[in-house]
């Protein structure tokens, strides 16, 4: 498999902005399943945020080397998403439930800190 050139910056600002691990991701990804009058979405209906959750799960399970250029799309649209809804600055911050829950679909959870994620970096 040919190589996927992953730029350093993406790389970096992916590995901050998804800050929870892939553990809590695929946690929260299989939880968050639910409606909010508690009745279960049909599992065949998956959610967008639900989709790219997934790719960046799988990214997260990846080396950087085996990334393909379909990661590295997922990775700057995620990097584009966490930005557009929260801003540069990452501290933690309590946003309305329906954001965290989108937010968390991708992989960063703006209650915790960017430090936590215990992400590797290279």
């Amino acid at each position: 498999m040919a190589e996927s050139h992953v730029s350093d910056d993406l790389w970096q600002e992916f590995h901050t902005v998804v800050n929870m691990t892939s553990r809590e991701l695929g946690e929260w990804l299989r939880t968050d399943v639910t409606q909010e009058d508690g009745q279960l979405v049909e599992p065949d209906a998956v959610l967008p945020e639900h989709e790219l959750g997934n790719q960046v799960l799988a990214i997260l399970g990846k080396r950087r080397t085996d990334l393909t250029p379909d990661d590295v799309d997922t990775m700057a649209v995620v990097v584009e998403q966490v930005r557009t809804l929260r801003g540069e600055e990452l501290e933690p911050e309590a946003d309305d439930d329906d954001v965290r829950h989108l937010l968390m679909s991708f992989g960063h959870d703006p209650l915790k800190p960017p430090e936590a994620s215990g992400h590797e970096r290279s």
